[in-house]
């Protein structure tokens, strides 16, 4: 099994590298033989901020992180990036945890690949 680890830095939405992040991982993740794990840090905690609310037609990060989910990927968001940012646990998007840099660590360790966004 090939393993990808995502780590994404910049928020949902004013730039688009989170957005082509998240449609890679998305498009992997339906890959047979294909896990992904995304790690979202910085701005980028914003992306699994549950309740995202966009313009019809816009993409919304926070569907987009289910979709991984869906398809078996994990997503941890760094907690000291969800307290600088006044974000909960109770906000975060349903298949998305509080997680570490210990965990981005074993993550790292754990991926054949690691794309940074």
């Amino acid at each position: 099994m090939a393993t990808t680890l995502f780590i994404l830095n910049d928020p949902p939405y004013g730039t688009e590298r989170s957005y082509n992040a998240l449609r890679l991982a998305g498009a992997l993740s339906k890959r047979e033989g294909e896990e992904v794990r995304v790690f979202l840090m910085g701005d980028a905690a914003s992306c699994a901020k549950k309740g995202q609310k966009v313009p019809q037609g816009y993409y919304n990060t926070e569907v987009m992180l289910r979709n991984v989910g869906r398809h078996g990927g994990n997503t941890g968001v760094c907690g000291t990036c969800m307290d600088a940012r006044g974000i909960t646990d109770a906000e975060l998007s349903d298949g998305t945890q509080r997680s570490t840099l210990e965990q981005l660590a074993d993550w790292t360790l754990w991926a054949h690949r690691v794309l940074v966004f």
